[in-house]
C-alpha cells in the first residue's frame, strides 16, 4: 500500500501538472470503482482543479465550487500520467481524468480484489468525513507524539500502522522506523522509556522525511513516480528476510500473521532473541488486524 513518501509524491506531481487545468471529464472502465452516488461523478465535467491535498494515505483533488475527488489506492492502485486521450488499460485500468490541455490521469489497480476506490464529495464538511484523525508526524512535538502513542495500548507495530493515531504509515514503513528505533515491533506502545519514545519519534520523522526525498528525486530523474512500491532495495529490513541487517549482519527475521508480514532484526531491535510466530498468536490475533484493509476502515479515534 503506498504510504506517505508515496503518496506526497503523488501529490506533488499531480498539483504540478493539474493545478489550474479544467478537468474535460472521466472515464470510468470499473464501475466499482465510483463508491459514491451523489453529487454524480458527471458533475464535475468543466470544473477547474484549484488544489491537490493529502490525507492521510489518501489524495484529494480539490475542484473549484467546493466538491473534492478521493482517491484511495489501497493496496494495489496506482496513477499514471499520460497523453491527453490515452486510453484506460484493459486488464488493470479502473478510470481515466482528462485535463484540458494537459494530460490523462490514468488510475490502475494490478490486483483482483479491487479495493481502490474514488469518492465524489460536496463541501469540507463532506470531506472530512474521510479524515481518520491520525496525527501528521512531520508537524507534530515529542509531546504530541507521545499523547498518541499512549493513546490506546498497542504493540508499536499496531500503533504506528493505526491510521486513526499515525497518519500515513504502513506496514514497509513502520518496519523501518522500528529498525531505525532499534524497538522491537511486539514492544507495547505504553511501556517506553522516555528515551525510547523520543528515539522512535527521531526515527519516525528521519524515516519519512529520508524516504520523501528518495521518491521525489527519483520522480524528477524519471518524470513522474513510476516506481511505487513497497519493497526496495535500499530499506534495511521490509522485505529483507533472511537477508543480513545492513546495521549487525544478522538476517532479517519476520512474523506473519493473516495478510500482514513485520520484518525485523533480532539483533538490533529483540537483543539478539527470536520472535516465535507461534508464541505470538493470542497477541496477534487480539491486537494485529487480518489486513491492512480491515485496520483502514476502523472508525476515527476520539480525543481525550
Amino acid at each position: 500500500m503506498p504510504e506517505l513518501p508515496d503518496i506526497v509524491v503523488y501529490q506533488e506531481a499531480l498539483a504540478s501538472r493539474t493545478v489550474g487545468a479544467v478537468l474535460r471529464g472521466t472515464r470510468v472502465a470499473s464501475p466499482f470503482v465510483v463508491r459514491s452516488a451523489d453529487p454524480p461523478l458527471a458533475s464535475v465535467a468543466g470544473a477547474r482543479v484549484q488544489g491537490v491535498e493529502r490525507m492521510g494515505k489518501r489524495l484529494v483533488l480539490a475542484l473549484e465550487g467546493e466538491r473534492f475527488l478521493v482517491l484511495h489506492l489501497m493496496v494495489a492502485g496506482r496513477l499514471q500520467w499520460k497523453p491527453l486521450g490515452a486510453p484506460v488499460p484493459g486488464r488493470v485500468g479502473l478510470m481515466a481524468f482528462d485535463f484540458e490541455a494537459r494530460g490523462t490521469l490514468l488510475f490502475v489497480e494490478a490486483s483482483g480484489k479491487k479495493r481502490a476506490s474514488l469518492h465524489l464529495v460536496a463541501g469540507r464538511a463532506g470531506l472530512a468525513a474521510f479524515d481518520r484523525g491520525g496525527l501528521e508526524v512531520l508537524q507534530a512535538d515529542l509531546p504530541a507524539f507521545e499523547e498518541r502513542l499512549t493513546r490506546e495500548r498497542h504493540t508499536l507495530k499496531r500503533s504506528l500502522t493505526d491510521p486513526t493515531l499515525f497518519s500515513g504509515i504502513g506496514n514497509a514503513y513502520s518496519d523501518e522506523i522500528l529498525h531505525a528505533a532499534r524497538l522491537s515491533p511486539v514492544r507495547m506502545s505504553d511501556a517506553l522509556t522516555q528515551d525510547e519514545v523520543r528515539a522512535l519519534y527521531g526515527a519516525t520523522r528521519a524515516t519519512l522525511t529520508l524516504w520523501t526525498e528518495r521518491l521525489r528525486a527519483e520522480a524528477e530523474r524519471k518524470g513522474w513516480p513510476e516506481k511505487v512500491t513497497a519493497f526496495r532495495p535500499e530499506m534495511a529490513v521490509h522485505g529483507k528476510y533472511r537477508e543480513p541487517c545492513p546495521v549487525c549482519g544478522a538476517p532479517v527475521q519476520r512474523i506473519v500473521h493473516a495478510e500482514n508480514e513485520t520484518n525485523y532484526c533480532a539483533g538490533c531491535q529483540n537483543g539478539g532473541r527470536l520472535l516465535a510466530d507461534r508464541s505470538l498468536s493470542r497477541l496477534l490475533r487480539k491486537d494485529w488486524p487480518r489486513s491492512l484493509a480491515e485496520l483502514d476502515e476502523r472508525p476515527a479515534a476520539k480525543t481525550r
